[in-house]
């Protein structure tokens, strides 16, 4: 510093440069950006660890078998769905603070009205109601969890990182940057995770204040999870590389027919969710009835269509059974449905989870049934993602999430027009329904 000082004092010219120098610097770190250089990657990796956890649990180790004693014993369905569900609802019951209180929904209600804070003190009972849920045949899967784990964790992760000057806003931040990290894990889809976070808490904008921070958490998220077991898409499926103007007309048709369902959807739910919380009976007694019509859906579903297709648990294996193997379009739709009333009963009594891969699965069995009935189209596929990011934008609101998802979980990305075409034309027709009650319309009213 002392050589600065003399030439800066000998030279008057590099003293005002000096100034100003020090001005432009001032003003292009004035928000502290490199701070996130440090706390998100500690973030993504310690949010990848957790899910990477909750992949094999439920998904590795429970599932799998489940499954395949459910298929040929059907009459386990029923009351293995029960255990689990009542396994849940006395865990929500006894080692949470509110029951009605988690996964998505709770992530978004702190960023709204708590500034960010969720109590670590029911962590891991919630996951554990969440593995109950899910590993037992919930129709849901694990972004419920995931995007609640990450969450909580940026939440904690704000109190232990005082020195590095972060201010009250920053556990906003670091909430939603743990939302996008959880779920860029689960999906291995690093770009959805960060646009999923960034529109999860509205209806139509962004939480702008967390996109370099949701975008370092989810890639380093992304890495962990993908160094410990592999980065190809979770729903693989070869797309082809055309389609032509007729099939976008076709992609506008199955987006218009998809929002409608999925605005019918929306609305239900939430008054059967209303329903639920308002019910003065036991937690417990709330999701052993929602285990049992869940169970009876894929019971009935398997009477009558026999195969490995069934409309509960979280369904990953039900992509490519929908879209390489033959279905008629009345097994699809019925698929589609059952699966829709599987989670209105899985989630709308308390289940611990969320319905993206369930609404995803929907979109995909009405996609096919529409290009084997209506369009009479030999690309199967490309109706298949127009009704997954269809039903996503209708569903949860978030129309770019849904766009790049598909792109990314199934290695679609030759369908983004059509798919764009497809969520946009859903999100319009479905209004303002949406399956979340927290979800605002914007970050500050209208004037």
């Amino acid at each position: 510093m002392a050589p600065l000082k003399y030439a800066t004092e000998k030279y008057p010219v590099l003293q005002r440069y000096a100034a100003l120098l020090r001005e432009d610097l001032a003003h292009t770190y004035s928000r502290n950006l490199h701070k996130w250089l440090v706390i998100a990657p500690i973030l993504g990796v310690v949010t990848g660890l957790l899910i990477t956890l909750l992949v094999k649990v439920i998904l590795l180790w429970m599932w799998p078998p489940i499954l395949r004693y459910y298929l040929t014993h059907p009459a386990a369905i029923i009351p293995g769905l029960l255990i689990g569900f009542v396994v849940a609802g006395l865990l929500m019951q006894y080692f949470t603070p509110n029951p009605d209180e988690h996964s998505t929904e709770e992530i978004i209600r702190s960023y709204h009205e708590h500034q960010g804070r969720v109590s670590m003190r029911p962590f891991v009972p919630k996951l554990l109601a969440a593995i109950a849920t899910v590993g037992m045949g919930g129709s849901a899967a694990l972004e419920g969890p995931s995007i609640y784990g990450g969450g909580a964790i940026g939440s904690w992760l704000w109190t232990k990182v005082q020195r590095l000057k972060v201010e009250p806003a920053d556990r906003r931040i670091l909430l939603i940057s743990g939302a996008a990290a959880g779920m860029s894990a689960v999906f291995r889809a690093p770009l959805t995770g960060i646009v999923f976070a960034l529109e999860m808490p509205y209806k139509d904008d962004l939480a702008h204040e967390a996109l370099l921070p949701s975008l370092i958490a989810s890639v380093t998220s992304f890495a962990t999870m993908a160094a410990l077991v592999g980065a190809r898409p979770i729903f693989n499926f070869a797309s082809g590389s055309t389609y032509t103007r007729t099939d976008l007309l076709w992609s506008a048709l199955l987006g218009a027919i998809c929002g409608a369902i999925a605005m019918i959807f929306d609305v239900i739910f939430r008054r059967v969710r209303r329903m639920s919380i308002r019910a003065k009976v036991p937690h417990w007694v709330k999701m052993a009835v929602g285990g049992l019509l869940t169970g009876a859906c894929g019971v009935i579903f398997i009477g009558a269509f026999k195969g490995d297709l069934i409309p509960i648990g979280p369904n990953y294996e039900a992509v490519p059974l929908i879209l390489q193997q033959a279905h008629s379009s009345f097994e699809l739709v019925i698929f589609g449905v059952m699966k829709l009333a599987a989670t209105l009963f899985t989630l709308g009594v308390g289940g611990v989870s969320a319905a993206f891969v369930p609404l995803f699965l929907s979109g995909s069995s009405f996609g096919v049934a529409f290009a084997q009935s209506i369009a009479h189209s030999p690309t199967v596929d490309l109706f298949a993602a127009v009704g997954m990011a269809a039903f996503i934008a209708g569903g949860y609101k978030t129309p770019l999430t849904a766009v790049i998802f598909v792109a990314e979980a199934t290695g679609g990305h030759a369908y983004i027009v059509p798919t764009l075409i497809g969520a946009a034309v859903a999100y319009a027709v479905s209004g303002e329904a949406s399956m979340s009650g927290d979800q605002r319309l914007h970050e500050r009213a209208l004037p």
